[in-house]
């Protein structure tokens, strides 16, 4: 079978996949794109945009309930299934639209994981086609739970499209996802369960903080269950029975839906790689500084797929900007990655961006560490918010702000100032000299410094 030829072969349409094929194509090169899904990316298909969708119902009704007899007169409920119309209005256009817009741009679409055949050759669509470049940007997938009855486990893709919301949920996995989740659904009005092997919620954001969430999530009415491991899933009539191990006893419970939220890891099965001599471990392709397989150099990886990818969207669209420029004009763009923010977009959210207080210890003689919790500062009372807390590190000889975890209603937005200040090296001097708009959350920072 003859190959079809290409300069560029892109395995992937989120934002780092678009970004290289967009940049080739303008440049000149002719380019191919596969994904074996909606195109579009998990981003904006079923991650960070529909969540974010959902989100928006639930806070307010947050919001709400937090005023209720304070200028709020009546009470209010999450009607889920007018919330997944709203969130369709989006997500619908988002695959039909990408396809139009990369077919006007001149690349050929294909709609099927492709196969190494060799280092150079891919098979897809029953087809052979050889590119000078392949790139993979395939993201990443649940984790799989090797236990007896998985394949009756949802993940992460069916929540965002429950048409109804079961009575009772169980989410194995107290990371961003199980624990977004479970906020969402509890407010909502399902009774929710959060079981975990750890010993608590967020194991990579600040202990301090996730304490004080975890309590507040316990008075939303969501139990959690640590230190368990699942054994095993059984279907019964209308309900799922999951055994599990805690502290060496055999435990049950029963719940409507079980679903796995144990993280996520690069999308890589279905590629074949050793045919195509691309080297991966456990966390993605193994690339050099230019994002170039190690093992093969007319393969480079970019996304949540490769070894050097904190998985984020801003930072995969920057990791699609220095391929297609290593691809145009040979490798001479590294990647550079600056501090960068993250959040868990629970209510309030939890942000977190530089330093932990431990690697801060660790890596500066003295530092001062900021902590606080100010459920009376303004901000906080004048919408009745039950919860706002702040660690803010510095370097206490120069004065630098080096790290910053917040939990508060606008923490997603706030720990942007800080994301900027430490990339900026700013001091709490220059901090507290800035003016910013009054009464603003912004303006807060000020006092956290």
């Amino acid at each position: 079978m003859k190959a079809k030829k290409f300069d560029v072969f892109v395995i992937g349409s989120g934002s780092a996949g678009q970004t290289v094929a967009k940049t080739c194509i303008q440049a000149g090169k002719k380019v191919a794109i596969a994904d074996n899904r909606e195109f579009g990316g998990t981003c904006a298909n079923r991650g960070c945009d529909p969540k974010k969708i959902l989100l928006g119902a639930t806070e307010a009704f947050e919001f709400n309930q937090n005023l209720r007899g304070k200028g709020i007169a009546r009470d209010t409920k999450i009607d889920w299934k007018q919330l997944q119309k709203f969130k369709s209005n989006y997500t619908d256009s988002v695959p039909p639209s990408t396809e139009k817009s990369l077919k006007e741009m001149g690349l050929k679409l294909y709609h099927q994981s492709p196969k190494f055949v060799d280092e150079q050759t891919l098979s897809v669509e029953g087809k052979l086609v050889r590119a000078a470049q392949i790139v993979i940007a395939t993201g990443q997938i649940p984790r799989t739970l090797s236990i007896s009855g998985e394949k009756h486990l949802k993940v992460s893709d069916d929540f965002l499209n429950l048409k109804k919301l079961p009575k009772s949920i169980v989410f194995l996995g107290a990371g961003y996802i199980g624990m977004e989740f479970a906020h969402m659904a509890a407010r909502a009005g399902a009774k929710v369960t959060v079981m975990d092997m750890g010993k608590r919620p967020l194991k990579h954001f600040d202990a301090d903080l996730v304490k004080e969430l975890t309590k507040y999530s316990e008075a939303l009415g969501i139990k959690f269950i640590f230190g368990a491991e699942p054994t095993s899933l059984k279907k019964k009539r209308k309900r799922y029975k999951l055994s599990y191990e805690e502290k060496g006893s055999k435990k049950e419970l029963t719940a409507h839906a079980i679903f796995n939220t144990a993280g996520r890891v690069p999308a890589l099965a279905e590629l074949d790689l050793e045919k195509g001599n691309v080297a991966y471990n456990e966390v993605g392709v193994e690339t050099n500084s230019f994002l170039q397989s190690t093992s093969n150099p007319r393969v480079y990886a970019c996304g949540d797929v490769s070894d050097k990818d904190v998985p984020l969207t801003p930072l995969s669209g920057r990791q699609g900007y220095v391929v297609s420029e290593n691809i145009l004009n040979g490798n001479k763009k590294e990647l550079v990655v600056p501090v960068i923010p993250s959040v868990v977009f629970t209510l309030p959210n939890l942000a977190t961006v530089g330093y932990s207080e431990e690697e801060a210890r660790n890596r500066y003689k003295n530092i001062r560490v900021n902590f606080s919790i100010t459920p009376d500062w303004f901000n906080a009372k004048r919408i009745n918010a039950p919860l706002y807390a702040h660690k803010i590190i510095l370097n206490d000889r120069t004065g630098e702000i080096v790290g910053a975890h917040l939990l508060g209603p606008e923490a997603a937005e706030t720990i942007n100032i800080f994301t900027m200040a430490i990339n900026s090296k700013m001091t709490d001097k220059d901090i507290k000299s800035t003016i910013f708009s009054y009464p603003s959350w912004a303006n807060d920072v000020k006092s956290m410094v």
